[in-house]
């Protein structure tokens, strides 16, 4: 499309909204239909903007362009939208500090002022004075460009740093020395799902795919290579060690802490994978493999000498830690070290210690053992909540934890093995009262009868008369545990009498993997019903109702959402779909999606497979002469995970079929991807445009009052 073309769109569209802003009429920018029809074991299916997909053309251009317009406009009319912004920033400006590490002789840690982009990588220097190091804030002059991760060798003298631009997965990795901060070297180029793992300080290893032809933001890549990048030499001559022979979807590679083995894990889906292992000390010596299927899921959590100590679920849904040796590495050699229980176990090590995470209910409690498998203690925790961290080298004297719960900002804590003692190394200062707030787990039932528990967030004494805006966020799959955890933007809606309620639905990880397998592929339905019966619970209990509810998720979350609201458009007010995955139906023809299918099945596989995911598939359920509610879909022109033409035709469908008043806005940020390493500028206003949307839509013209 000419560019003259695109003004007049965007300027018709303009004036359109602003005619009709103080009566809620939305007139949307108008969204042509094409032909396209797919046949699916001999079932049409149209899929009239399939023209969305191609995120290189103007016209698709023109369209983001001309709804942004849209949704801009809207969002600046709602009268206590800046007010919101003024409290969000005030809340948000406090000193954010991460747990110290140590890389050769040097302390390191990352710290960010309040409002900065990006956190700063400082280190202390020989006077024991803190000095910046690495600075993201200075990567790009609008803040889109992100730290990716940075990884020292194994004598801390070099580095490397990854970088993400425009919030994209494919990454660039600059190699430099520690001391004088000099680059070394040509800086590496698509690097994509990939850690960095030193072999000492010779080289590293990483992972990428080839570069796909068309379009590098939605093009399929599904051949993930291992590749190892020996210092002073071209990327092009980089060795391949692993994905020559092998496809596989998903590869990673990580040397031992005593560099002196190669550990491989190889997958084709999110879930289950393969496990090799290679001596680093003899040289050319071969690949060995310890696990030859994707029916689990392992992990070499550490070693001592030639004995490996893996995670693993083989024969434990909730996860235990087995003991081998490597000249005999096969599962049936196996021996239990940690045994399984009935709480999910997410083990670290550190300080010569193994650290036995466990949840229960989704909530943390801590084991220490030694080597030997000697249970030491148990980690008394400051309350009930989340603690993370745990990890470190094995000469270290301490290691570090994160406390947090949905009403306590995040504290570091230090731990000393060897007496068990915790004390406060950081604790924020956060402009709010934590103790005017409680959270409280209940378990309600779903539809079939399972329980099912969930933690609602409110001020104390709030009176229970179904009146009080809500947030009921979910996310339901691919092991992912949702767990207590404070936010900036959650304290600014509690802050407004707002209640947030998070459940544990069936497909997360909080219960192991008959949890998780109970909400993929022909079961995903329970992951719905058990977001639907939260809601029912919170409106029954009169927390809320219909006309107070908002129902939030990004990513699978987004899917979630997107299937409630098509499947019960009257049980909320608001709908809040981020990031999401809405045509079930393609989602596996783009970038690494096909890797998904472990959770969702694809619409290839067989007629009952195609027939269930079109049955919830959101963009393929919007049916005309519904009212709808309210709906915001959020999501970024770059995403290269799930591709934002998922957002485009959901939005599009329900901006043709809505009934009613209520609007459907898409609000689609430019040069930003899936969410990771957006800037606090970029989180802040989308945080105040949701809640903004939200608060308005349930009727409130200011801002609720904290009583």
């Amino acid at each position: 499309m000419h560019k003259l073309l695109i003004f007049m769109a965007i300027t018709a569209t303009t004036a359109a909204l602003g005619q009709n802003a103080k009566n809620k009429t939305i007139v949307y920018p108008q969204t042509k239909k094409g032909t396209t029809v797919d046949t699916y074991f001999n079932e049409k299916v149209a899929d009239p903007y399939r023209w969305l997909e191609d995120d290189k053309s103007a016209e698709t251009e023109a369209w983001v362009k001309a709804q942004n317009v849209v949704t801009y406009a809207y969002l600046d009319q709602i009268p206590f939208r800046n007010e919101l912004k003024k409290r969000m920033e005030e809340l948000w400006n406090y000193e954010k500090i991460g747990a110290p590490f140590i890389e050769g002789e040097t302390t390191y840690y990352f710290k960010n002022n309040g409002l900065q982009n990006q956190s700063v990588l400082y280190k202390k220097n020989k006077n024991g004075k803190d000095e910046v190091f690495l600075d993201p804030n200075t990567f790009s002059k609008d803040g889109t460009t992100s730290l990716g991760g940075i990884d020292f060798s194994k004598d801390g003298s070099k580095l490397t740093y990854a970088i993400s631009e425009g919030g994209s997965d494919w990454r660039k990795v600059i190699i430099m020395d520690a001391v004088s901060k000099k680059v070394l070297e040509d800086t590496l180029v698509d690097v994509k799902f990939s850690g960095i793992s030193w072999k000492g300080n010779e080289g590293f290893y990483y992972s990428s795919y080839d570069k796909p032809k068309g379009s590098q933001l939605s093009a399929k890549t599904d051949q993930h290579k291992l590749y190892f990048h020996k210092l002073g030499t071209a990327q092009k001559d980089d060795k391949l060690i692993f994905g020559l022979n092998e496809k596989r979807r998903y590869v990673g590679g990580y040397v031992t802490e005593d560099d002196r083995y190669l550990v491989i894990t190889a997958a084709n889906s999110t879930y289950g994978n393969e496990l090799y292992i290679q001596d680093l000390q003899k040289p050319n010596s071969p690949i060995i493999t310890i696990v030859d299927n994707f029916t689990n899921s392992h992990s070499v959590l550490t070693n001592q000498g030639s004995k490996l100590y893996i995670e693993t679920d083989w024969n434990a849904p909730n996860q235990k830690i087995v003991t081998v040796e490597v000249a005999n590495p096969k599962p049936e050699n196996w021996k239990d070290f940690i045994k399984e229980t009935e709480n999910v176990l997410s083990p670290t090590t550190g300080a010569g210690y193994i650290f036995a995470n466990y949840m229960k209910d989704a909530v943390s409690f801590v084991q220490q053992y030694d080597y030997n498998g000697k249970r030491i203690r148990e980690i008394q925790l400051p309350a009930l909540g989340t603690a993370s961290g745990f990890g470190g080298k094995k000469e270290d004297k301490l290691v570090y934890y994160t406390f947090t719960n949905y009403t306590t900002p995040g504290s570091i804590y230090s731990f000393e093995p060897k007496s068990g003692k915790s004390n406060v190394y950081k604790k924020p200062t956060v402009d709010f009262d934590s103790n005017a707030y409680e959270s409280k787990q209940v378990f309600y039932t779903s539809k079939d009868g399972t329980k099912i528990p969930m933690m609602i967030t409110y001020k104390k004494g709030m009176v229970l008369n179904g009146q009080n805006p809500t947030i009921l966020y979910g996310y339901g799959g691919f092991n992912v545990s949702l767990t207590p955890s404070f936010s900036i933007s959650n304290a600014v809606w509690l802050e407004n009498g707002g209640v947030y309620a998070v459940p544990n639905l069936r497909g997360g990880g909080e219960y192991g993997k008959k949890w998780h397998d109970s909400g993929t592929k022909m079961h995903k339905q329970n992951v719905f019903d058990d977001f639907i019966a939260a809601a029912e619970y919170l409106i029954a209990q009169k927390y809320t109702s219909s006309d107070f509810l908002a129902v939030r998720g990004g990513s699978n979350g987004g899917l979630l959402v997107g299937a409630t609201m098509t499947q019960h458009p009257d049980l909320m007010k608001v709908a809040l779909p981020a990031v999401g995955v809405m045509d079930i139906l393609r989602y596996h023809t783009f970038t690494a999606g096909a890797g998904w299918a472990y959770d969702y099945g694809t619409s290839q596989d067989s007629p009952e497979m195609f027939s269930y995911l079109k049955g919830y598939s959101p963009v393929q359920n919007v049916k005309s002469g519904l009212q709808y509610p309210a709906t915001m879909v959020t999501t970024g022109d770059h995403d290269d995970r799930v591709v934002p033409a998922h957002s485009f035709k959901f939005a599009a469908e329900l901006q043709e079929k809505q009934t009613g008043p209520n609007p459907v806005l898409i609000r689609i940020d430019v040069k930003a991807g899936h969410g990771a390493g957006k800037s606090v500028a970029a989180s802040i206003q989308e945080n105040v445009d949701i809640q903004a949307f939200t608060l308005y839509n349930m009727g409130f013209t200011s801002l609720p009052k904290n009583k």
